[in-house]
C-alpha cells in the first residue's frame, strides 16, 4: 500500500537543482519550499526544522513560507496532503492473498527502504497539523483499498459483509509494529506470512459483520 513520500525519489537533489534557479509560479514556489522541508527532516531530524531553514534551503524568502504555512506543522501537513493526491491503486493480483502480499510487500519496502515515509510517521508524533494530515492520508489509502475486499467478495472468496477496514488493517499493522515500534530486523517473508494469515482468517469470516 503506497505510503507518503516526496514527488522526488531524490529530495535533497531535487532542491539542490530547483533553488539554483529564481522563483517563479506559486506552483514551481511550493515544490522547492516542500522539497527542501523533507530534505531537512530526513536529513537533519524534526528538531532541526523552523521556517528560517526551510526557506534558506528552498532559496524561498522567509516571509513567502511563514505567510504561507506559518509554521513547521503547516509544513508537513502541506507534504502529506499532497501524497494523497495521487493516482495509486491497490494492486490486483486475482486473488485476496495475492493482493494482501502486493499491498504489504508495497508498505515493507516504504519502511525498510524509504526514508521519507519513516520521517514523516516520526514527525507526526511531534505535529498535531502533521499527525491530523497523516491520520487523513490513513483513512484515504484504505478507502482505495476497500477494492481488493469487494473484488473478493464478488469472486466468492470471503463472506459478504467482511469490515474492509478490519480486514486492511490486520494484514498491514503487523508490519507497523514489528519494523517501526519493535526495530525488529528486516524479514522479508513478513509481508508474505502476515498476509497469508490474514486472508485465511478473512474467509473464514473473521472480518465479517455479525
Amino acid at each position: 500500500m503506497a505510503s507518503p513520500r516526496p514527488t522526488s525519489d531524490h529530495p535533497a537533489e531535487a532542491v539542490t537543482d530547483r533553488a539554483r534557479r529564481p522563483g517563479g509560479r506559486s506552483a514551481a514556489v511550493r515544490r522547492r519550499v516542500l522539497d527542501a522541508a523533507l530534505a531537512q527532516l530526513v536529513q537533519h531530524g524534526y528538531d532541526s526544522l523552523s521556517i528560517d531553514v526551510v526557506a534558506e534551503r528552498s532559496g524561498v524568502h522567509r516571509t513567502t513560507v511563514y505567510r504561507r504555512w506559518r509554521d513547521v506543522g503547516g509544513l508537513l501537513a502541506d507534504v502529506l496532503n499532497e501524497a494523497s493526491v495521487d493516482a495509486w491503486r491497490p494492486p490486483d493480483t486475482g486473488s485476496l492473498e495475492g493482493d494482501l502480499v502486493a499491498a504489504n510487500h508495497e508498505v515493507y519496502a516504504a519502511l525498510t527502504t524509504d526514508p521519507v515515509t519513516v520521517a514523516l510517521i516520526g514527525a507526526s508524533f511531534r505535529s498535531d497539523q502533521a499527525a491530523e494530515a497523516l491520520r487523513a492520508f490513513w483513512v484515504d489509502r484504505y478507502d482505495r483499498c476497500a477494492d481488493i475486499t469487494r473484488r473478493a467478495v464478488e469472486r466468492g472468496e470471503i463472506p459478504a459483509g467482511t469490515d474492509s477496514r478490519q480486514l486492511l488493517v490486520a494484514a498491514t499493522a503487523p508490519l507497523y509494529h514489528e519494523l517501526l515500534l519493535l526495530r525488529a530486523a528486516s524479514d522479508a517473508d513478513l509481508p508474505e506470512r502476515v498476509a497469508r494469515s490474514v486472508a485465511t482468517a478473512a474467509r473464514a469470516g473473521a472480518y465479517a459483520h455479525r
